[in-house]
């Protein structure tokens, strides 16, 4: 794909539980992200882009080896699970004379893995395992905030809000942009570089900079979808269920001001964009730096009184992808792309744009090339919590095996999913290569639920028990470092 003699560097941006609606140059009528439009102008948007299992560690296996989680050996979320023998995107790099570093959010195992990086600067938010000390909380001591991240009281899987408590310059947002653009300037000049910046938010807590939060504050907010499916509790799949009962609490009003405490972790993040990009102009990097920018996954903010991920909903699954690749590919401007693509394309993409040889291990393929897929399988999780989808581009079946629930939505026609089609006469046939297509993806436990070549599921007759999601994972004050 090189039409240059130069190598490029390459800028690989993750955010965390960021939904692909929420851009707005993917139309939203609330968000701020004018620098991810811009970025989107001058390449492409992937508009049908997915978090193969859209929960953190199974994610970010993918999008470090180009694997689906068959491969890579997780779709439940295993946070003690080294990474699979295999080439990662940062071994790949180096091994064709890049200088590789990380900063944010790795979760891997053990804490400290580089994973075939020279460096990395961790922020993890606040997850001492092993008695690991991450460099973000090291930064804060060395500020005269030891253990004083979570002070401001919310929890990193709820929806409790309220702005940040700490001077603005100690924010996880500006710490890892600001560490990021020292990398780039203190780069080796003889080789080209590999930067992976994975920023902690807008992944809960939600404790935005006053700024951000003030700005959304007199804002008309996008109202949550609901579906001629999602009405009834009682007929909802089980997981389905124990998402809305933990969450039925909150008013329509709390959701509005769930969603702009998130939008302002979102356009903070955009912002801070501009001070990579910026970095880059300076030191004469940019013209020669393709720059990708994704999600894990997405979260649900209440869309069908859901919230969180784990689920295949668009809101959940579809992420953002966009592709600014300057000069190393032809007319990449200003372009939509609309095939099926996930996170274990990243890979083979940004090695096809740089000419590095794609390791066989890589389930994945390049985007930029016509070897387009005519299907997407994704699955999460496992037993009463399990929840698999195939995806043609326009429909997507989503299965339910607890109950045997299933559900047929045209994306195309139907964005907010808010019309379930499994019944409809005029979908029979869609339907059909769509089960047989997921039955063709499915293996290990799943093939219990099959009987004569159809899905069966398993009985659910019982509720799911609810436990204390808020504060299962609260941090306190982490000075001296806790003992769990």
């Amino acid at each position: 794909m090189i039409n240059s003699t130069s190598r490029p560097n390459v800028l690989l941006i993750t955010v965390d539980e960021w939904p692909g609606q929420l851009l707005g140059c993917a139309g939203h009528p609330v968000i701020e992200t004018p620098t991810l439009d811009a970025l989107a102008r001058s390449g492409t948007r992937f508009r049908r882009a997915y978090s193969e299992c859209p929960v953190c560690v199974p994610a970010r296996r993918t999008l470090m080896t180009g694997q689906n989680p068959r491969a890579h050996g997780d779709r439940i979320f295993q946070g003690k699970l080294k990474m699979p023998s295999v080439p990662t995107l940062a071994d790949a790099f180096v091994g064709a004379g890049y200088q590789a570093y990380a900063v944010g959010k790795l979760h891997v195992y053990p804490p400290r893995a580089r994973i075939g990086f020279h460096d990395v600067m961790l922020a993890e938010e606040g997850r001492q395992v092993d008695g690991m000390i991450d460099d973000y909380e090291q930064f804060l001591a060395e500020r005269g905030y030891a253990g004083r991240q979570f002070m401001h009281g919310m929890g990193n899987n709820e929806y409790v809000w309220r702005n940040w408590h700490l001077p603005e310059d100690t924010h996880p947002t500006n710490w890892q942009t600001e560490t990021a653009a020292r990398m780039i300037k203190r780069r080796d000049p003889t080789r080209p570089g590999f930067w992976y910046v994975s920023y902690t938010h807008p992944h809960p807590p939600l404790a935005p900079l006053r700024d951000y939060l003030e700005r959304y504050a007199g804002r008309t907010m996008d109202a949550a979808a609901e579906g001629d499916w999602s009405g009834d509790s009682n007929s909802l799949a089980p997981v389905l269920d124990y998402v809305r009962r933990h969450w039925a609490h909150f008013t329509s009003e709390q959701v509005a001001d769930i969603r702009r405490a998130f939008y302002a972790l979102c356009t903070h993040i955009d912002h801070q964009l501009r001070i990579l990009i910026g970095t880059l102009r300076e030191e004469g990097l940019l013209d020669d730096t393709i720059i990708l920018f994704t999600s894990d996954h997405g979260d649900m903010l209440g869309d069908h009184r859901l919230f969180a991920k784990r689920l295949m909903y668009e809101k959940s699954a579809n992420i953002p992808m966009i592709l600014s690749p300057g000069r190393f590919a032809e007319n990449a401007a200003r372009q939509i792309d609309n095939r099926l693509v996930g996170l274990q394309d990243v890979m083979p993409t940004l090695l096809d744009l740089c000419g590095i040889p794609v390791p066989t291990s890589c389930t994945g393929r390049s985007m930029l090339k016509g070897d387009k897929r005519s299907t997407l399988y994704g699955e999460c999780v496992e037993e009463l919590e399990a929840t698999r989808m195939q995806h043609d581009g326009r429909h997507k079946l989503i299965w339910y095996p607890a109950g045997n629930q299933q559900q047929l939505f045209d994306i195309e026609d139907d964005p907010l999913e808010q019309r379930n089609l499994i019944d409809s006469i005029d979908h029979q046939n869609i339907r059909r290569e769509l089960t047989d297509g997921l039955i063709a993806e499915l293996y290990g436990s799943d093939l219990d639920y099959i009987r004569d070549g159809e899905l069966a599921g398993f009985s659910a007759t019982t509720k799911m028990s609810t436990h204390d999601r808020d504060l299962y994972l609260q941090r306190g004050l982490q000075y001296p470092p806790p003992r769990g």
